[in-house]
């Protein structure tokens, strides 16, 4: 024993479901060292069930709040006189905005909490959507605006939540999916609620009205528990400080964690030489996958109805048609990335993704060849991300499982703003709608898909952290969470 160490800590093995004061322990956040070692605690189904189900309902209304601007914009500018320049201007800062708001979620997940920060992020989309209906100008809206970066940043904030509550169940991957899908789900909502009010009420109470769904998850999200991992975590932190460094070191053993930098800041640390190539690898694919989406998602009835000659008119049916793509994508990819490997699943998906859409826009001007192919392109497009965000949240170690894939996760919007600038300029030289589209977006998707083969390879048999010996990381470095 370390004369550091007062007073050594014994661990004991846990088996079978948890006695009822054990339960109200780790309900309460702070379970006693005696409770605490005994290991991680094992979740009831419906435990799992209620929390994908609250998890799923934050990324909705997110989700709601995040499209709904986007696509409630024209309206927004009518009332404000903006031309379609200023419009546009305006878009660009808020997405800015939303960069730099983003970046506190990394650090609030590893430091303060995987629960606080899901009931901040959920707080957030509230407040955006309230204080939306109430501005006064572009600037008010820039400033408003800005705060979606934690609604954005929800999915990342669920991933590692879920990651660690579901511990090592070998159909965590598809479980997540489901909860995951709720980009799709909230982007419906998002164009059904604004086409069935604006013809009766002002754009304003469209953002008022999502409020109130948004505060009902926030109570929910309150009365979750907080992982296991980042209880153990926070612990180890506390013994270190107490100068019970050797009783830190076997909590984090219990829970398989990696505390050996923990004193340094998150982003030395996700720069360290273990994690750099990792890093700067997953924050080039989100770029450049995020071109694709910008070109094909966001402006996706602009390329089919300028480039391929498809009617305005199919506007709907392709809106129905490409979310019910994405959703399907989503089940599949979380399914597909259990059974053969996440990082795999993803780099095949983008690639399969990105020669579908340049068959689609190389192809006849047929909608009843472009249509298909282009809900075919965003099921490769959107579907991976189930994987990506469960791959994420499990190739870092616990000590920066929210900085790493925030920091990957905050390049998707400078990507957007990338791949409509690219459009722009190459549409103005007077090259044809679907090459530009494939330049600007679907070499994008490509190379996404490309560059995650300098990602870390996640051992998912074993556990959340290990990596095979060819990838260019410090094998000690690693750590898995059982919850």
């Amino acid at each position: 024993m370390s004369p550091t160490d007062p007073s050594p800590l014994a661990t004991s093995s846990r088996s079978g479901p948890l006695p009822d004061a054990d339960d109200q322990e780790w309900a309460s956040g702070k379970p006693s060292d005696e409770v605490l070692l005994k290991g991680p605690p094992e979740h009831s189904r419906k435990f799992l069930l209620t929390t994908s189900i609250v998890c799923f309902l934050a990324w909705v209304f997110s989700v709601y709040d995040f499209v709904l601007f986007g696509t409630l914009l024209p309206e927004i500018a009518k009332t404000f006189e903006w031309s379609t320049s200023t419009a546009t201007a305006v878009a660009t800062w808020v997405t800015l905005g939303t960069f730099f708001v983003s970046l506190a979620v990394g650090p609030l997940l590893d430091r303060v909490g995987r629960k606080p920060a899901l009931v901040f992020c959920t707080v957030g989309a509230a407040l955006t959507s309230g204080l939306t209906g109430l501005a006064n100008g572009a600037l008010a809206l820039i400033g408003i605006r800005a705060i979606s970066g934690l609604g954005y940043s929800e999915e990342v904030v669920n991933s590692v939540y879920l990651n660690e509550i579901y511990g090592k169940s070998r159909r965590r991957g598809f479980m997540f999916s489901f909860v995951q899908s709720g980009w799709p789900v909230g982007a419906l909502l998002a164009s059904a609620f604004a086409a069935a009010l604006l013809p009766f009420v002002e754009w304003r109470w469209i953002f008022v009205l999502a409020t109130f769904p948004a505060i009902v998850v926030v109570f929910l999200a309150r009365r979750l528990r907080e992982s296991p991992a980042f209880i153990a975590l926070r612990r180890t932190r506390e013994l270190r400080k107490e100068g019970r460094a050797n009783d830190a070191e076997r909590l984090a053993a219990l829970y398989d964690l990696d505390i050996t930098r923990d004193q340094e800041s998150g982003l030395r640390q996700i720069f360290a030489p273990d994690l750099r190539r990792h890093t700067i690898c997953l924050s080039a694919a989100w770029l450049l996958n995020w071109m694709g989406i910008q070109v094909f998602a966001v402006l996706g009835t602009t390329i089919l109805t300028d480039g391929k000659g498809v009617s305005f008119g199919n506007a709907l049916l392709i809106l129905i048609v490409s979310n019910a793509a994405g959703f399907l994508g989503y089940l599949a990819h979380g399914y597909v990335g259990d059974r053969v490997n996440r990082r795999t699943t993803i780099m095949v998906g983008w690639i399969i993704g990105g020669a579908v859409m340049t068959v689609m826009l190389f192809g006849p001007n047929n909608a009843g060849f472009v249509i298909p192919l282009y809900a075919l392109g965003i099921f490769f497009l959107n579907g991976p991300y189930a994987a990506m965000l469960f791959y994420m949240s499990e190739s870092f170690p616990a000590r920066v499982r929210g900085t790493g894939p925030n920091a990957a996760h905050i390049m998707g919007p400078v990507g957007a703003i990338l791949g409509a600038g690219l459009l722009t300029i190459i549409l103005s030289t007077g090259v044809d709608v679907p090459m530009a589209a494939f330049i600007a977006g679907a070499v994008g998707m490509f190379g996404s898909g490309l560059v995650m083969l300098g990602c870390r390879k996640v051992d998912q048999n074993h556990h959340h952290g290990d990596v095979d010996d060819d990838v260019d990381v410090d094998v000690d470095d690693t750590d898995a969470v059982t919850a």
